[in-house]
C-alpha cells in the first residue's frame, strides 16, 4: 500500500516508525532507571535499620571492598537523587515523544483523508506541482 502513497505521507510514516522506536528506548530507559532507584531507595532504607558500626561492604566491578556507614549512605542517598532526576528527565521526554507522535500521526490521517477524497485525485499525481519540467 505503501507504493500508492505521496511521497509526503510515506515520510510521515517513516518518521512515526522512528518516533515508535524512540518511544519504545525511552520507555527502557525509564524501566531501567525506576529498577534501579528503587533497588537504592530499598538499601537506603535497609540502612536506616542497622547499627553505624555494621561491617559494610561495597561492590567495585567484581569486588567488595569495606566501606564506611556515612559513605554509603551518602552515596546512596546521591545515587536516588540523581536516579530521580534521570527518571523525571525519561517521563518528560516519553511524553514529548507521545504527543509529537501523536500529531505526525495526525496530520498523516488528515493528509490521507484529504487526499483521498477530492475530485481529480492527489495534487501530487500526474500534473501536480513539478510536472511538465522545462
Amino acid at each position: 500500500m505503501q507504493g500508492n502513497l505521496p511521497p509526503e505521507a510515506q515520510e510521515k510514516i517513516e518518521e512515526l516508525q522512528d518516533l515508535q522506536e524512540t518511544a519504545q528506548q525511552v520507555a527502557q530507559q525509564k524501566q531501567q532507571a525506576e529498577s534501579q532507584l528503587q533497588s537504592s531507595k530499598t538499601a537506603l532504607e535497609t540502612l536506616d535499620g542497622i547499627e553505624g558500626e555494621t561491617e559494610m561492604y561495597r561492590e567495585v566491578g567484581e569486588l567488595l571492598i569495606e566501606t564506611d556507614y556515612d559513605e554509603a549512605y551518602e552515596d546512596l542517598e546521591e545515587k536516588v537523587d540523581s536516579l530521580e532526576v534521570r527518571v523525571g528527565t525519561l517521563k518528560k521526554q516519553e511524553e514529548r515523544v507521545r504527543t509529537q507522535f501523536e500529531s505526525l500521526q495526525e496530520e498523516l490521517q488528515q493528509m490521507l483523508q484529504g487526499g483521498a477524497g477530492g475530485p481529480g485525485g492527489s495534487p501530487m499525481g500526474p500534473g501536480g506541482p513539478g510536472a511538465g519540467g522545462a
